[in-house]
């Protein structure tokens, strides 16, 4: 019977790997047809000390607030008397842990590499296993602690959203229910109670468990509750008593706090009578053989389901074609065959076989110039800006000629705005670009069968777009800057041959401060300006199309193709799941 615990933990490895987490999907759910117990309660109410009780170990985090925040799929192995103790994590491969405070500062750092170091909460489960001599053959699910409010730098949303995740779990015919409530408080406002009552009203699959039994204000004691008077399961009720916050701090062996315990509940008159059903042992106990009971029931259903989802698969495979090739060397010629597909229905889209690359066109025909169009000049060239900017370049005295840093002045600062239009076109064209490659990714029907590769060939392209799109945002920019930093001489030497029609603004010493010299220059810096917006309208889709397009064609996989040399390729991967399930069962 051990060997089913065991059986089952290997299929709710395959399932984490493979993202099988329950959620809905194209395929069958194999992990909610997987008998599980899932520990239940709200914050405070001792989920923690009890699941380290039953292991024996701490190695769980602590704190204030929400600190579960991720289910935990917890394996317990029961391993050969004197051997040494050690924990693995799923997401770190044939890396031991027998520190056990580096696994508790591991999930908290995997807590956060899903969630951010946030107070968000994840249903992406971590799944540790621990094997000891000191433990039974057991998997639990440690869920996030219920709570009624929602703390400083979490919206008001994570209660239900606890709520809800705690749900998915429990209301799960085939989930054992181990809802754990504080004797310290009234047993009608346990969360636990008030949450599995309402899945499982008949108390069916629910284990009851009372903590902090030795806390209870003298004169009370727990023995209605613990004897099924005070709310009946079908399970008898079963009582603990964890650490306090003193014993924790001073890191007592959990081996000495058993023992305490088991002294606790035959010591006291109260629990006397119910001392050799009462501890973290006993629990630990029930629930294994409680566990074996549910997986000895449900084991045809599950081997039933596998078998179907492999014939499922297999059928989708022959429709699909041909098998990958069984050595790495085919595989990876596979692989760069079907990437080449893909390459060249991108090429398509931009050279017109295919729809699409005619938006990039719209964008240097419409939109950059009416962007350019739509720039407003006014405060640089209002004429309190154009008489400070004059005024300041004269220093201690009148130019003699003309104001030629003023002029330098008003014309940089009015071109520096055309770096907006130019940012904005690059980005357009580097957004048309990318919604290509979704195009093209799913118009290769080949891709269909690999869904991992179909994702990393989309990253790879996204990733050398994001390249080509900073490389063509410095070039463009440059465009910007070089107008800025080399002003066209010759349309500033023609200004004094316009004197008879009124176009040169150092005509007059006596009216150079006057608000028609001041026209003038804001008119003749205007109609730069615009000579400029009109070398640049032409010039920067040169500049982008170098830059992003044409890279796009020429070298949109290039890096992923060097990539796959030094990449082990997986490939096939659900299929092999099943047929790794399938071999376990027979």
């Amino acid at each position: 019977m051990e060997n089913l615990i065991s059986l089952v933990n290997k299929i709710q490895r395959a399932c984490t790997a493979l993202g099988d987490h329950g959620d809905t999907s194209a395929l069958p759910t194999l992990w909610d047809s997987l008998p599980t117990i899932a520990v239940v309660g709200g914050q405070s109410s001792g989920k923690s000390s009890v699941l380290e009780s039953v292991v024996g170990k701490d190695f769980l985090p602590r704190g204030s607030g929400i600190v579960t925040r991720r289910p935990l799929v917890l394996q317990l192995h029961k391993i050969e008397e004197g051997s040494r103790e050690y924990a693995e994590f799923l997401h770190l491969p044939r890396k031991r842990f027998t520190d056990f405070s580096a696994v508790r500062k591991e999930i908290a750092d995997e807590t956060d590499r899903e969630t951010g170091r946030s107070k968000q909460i994840s249903s992406v489960p971590i799944h540790l296993s621990i094997y000891s001599p000191n433990v039974v053959n057991l998997t639990l699910i440690d869920l996030p602690g219920l709570t009624k409010v929602a703390v400083e730098g979490q919206p008001d949303s994570i209660v239900q959203e606890i709520e809800n995740m705690v749900r998915s779990y429990i209301e799960k015919p085939n989930c054992i229910i181990l809802a754990i409530s504080p004797a310290n408080q009234d047993l009608a406002t346990s969360d636990a109670i008030k949450i599995s009552r309402e899945v499982d009203p008949t108390g069916e699959r629910t284990f009851g468990v009372l903590t902090k039994i030795d806390l209870m204000d003298k004169g009370t004691d727990a023995v209605d509750i613990l004897e099924g008077k005070a709310y009946r399961l079908k399970f008898p009720w079963i009582g603990v008593v964890n650490r306090s916050q003193a014993d924790i701090n001073k890191n007592v062996d959990m081996i000495a706090a058993r023992r305490r315990e088991r002294e606790y509940f035959s010591g006291t008159p109260e629990y006397k009578h119910l001392a050799h059903r009462m501890g973290s042992e006993h629990l630990a106990k029930m629930l294994s053989k409680q566990l074996e009971n549910v997986i000895k029931t449900k084991i045809p259903g599950i081997q039933s389901l596998i078998n179907k989802t492999i014939l499922e698969l297999e059928t989708e495979l022959n429709r699909l074609g041909k098998p990958i090739a069984s050595d790495a060397g085919g595989k990876l010629y596979s692989i760069m065959e079907i990437c080449r597909l893909f390459d060249q229905i991108y090429k398509e889209h931009l050279d017109g076989v295919r729809s699409g690359g005619d938006k990039i066109y719209n964008v240097f025909d419409n939109q950059l110039p009416a962007a350019l169009k739509r720039l407003q000049f006014d405060k640089q060239l209002s004429m309190e800006n154009i008489k400070k900017l004059i005024t300041e370049a004269d220093g201690y005295q009148p130019h003699l000629i003309a104001p030629e840093q003023g002029y330098r002045r008003l014309i940089e600062s009015s071109l520096i705005t055309i770096r907006g239009p130019a940012e904005a076109a690059v980005d357009a064209v580097h957004s048309l670009l990318k919604d290509l490659v979704h195009k093209a990714i799913s118009e290769t029907l080949e891709l269909k069968q690999y869904p991992g590769l179909r994702v990393e060939v989309t990253n790879a392209a996204c990733d050398s777009l994001e390249r080509m799109r900073e490389e063509s945002k410095k070039a463009t920019l440059k465009l910007v800057d070089m107008e800025c930093s080399y002003l066209t001489v010759d349309f500033f030497r023609k200004l004094p041959q316009d004197v008879e029609k009124g176009g040169n603004p150092t005509h007059s010493l006596f009216d150079r401060y006057n608000d028609a010299y001041l026209r003038r220059i804001g008119s003749t810096v205007l109609s730069y300006v615009n000579m400029v917006c009109a070398t640049l309208r032409h010039s920067i889709p040169k500049s982008i199309v170098h830059c992003q397009v044409r890279e796009a064609k020429r070298c949109l996989l290039d890096r992923f193709f060097t990539e796959l040399g030094a990449m082990e390729v997986r490939m096939g991967l659900f299929l092999l799941m099943f047929f790794f399930i399938k071999s376990l069962l027979y």
